[in-house]
């Protein structure tokens, strides 16, 4: 993972720099904060990664003299009987639309993405 954290790292750079120019010359709020909010959320991504690659170390793709066969005994497994993404994005749309609407709506939104996100984390291991 370090290859992508790497890269969520220059993205997260490039938002913090190009915010700090921007909020610099420009009195534009909308701009800044969507700048602002870029910035965070490459920088979450990019905390996210560099933590998984601090535990689990290298991978067989971040060296440039991998076999293909090194990867083999890895395994990742998503079950397509899975209601937590519908239920995560359903709730985030509830949430998203509460910010128009609301908010009465966004806690709705909170209130189905909650199990949703608990699905995700907590999901059941049917491999084992």
């Amino acid at each position: 993972m370090k290859a992508e954290a790497w890269l969520f790292s220059g993205v997260a750079v490039f938002f913090a720099v190009t915010g700090g120019v921007y909020a610099a010359f420009s009195s534009d709020p909308a701009g800044v904060a969507a700048l602002s909010v870029s910035f965070l959320m490459s920088a979450l991504v990019a905390a996210f990664l560099w933590r998984q690659y601090g535990r689990g170390g290298r991978r067989p793709e971040d060296t440039t003299d991998a076999e293909i066969r090194a990867g083999g005994d890895r395994r990742f497994s998503f079950p397509a009987s899975s209601f937590a993404p519908v239920t995560a994005a359903t709730g985030t749309a509830l949430m998203g639309i509460g910010a128009v609407q609301g908010l009465w709506l966004v806690l709705i939104g909170a209130g189905v993405v909650i199990p949703g996100l608990y699905g995700f984390v907590f999901r059941p291991d049917r491999d084992a």
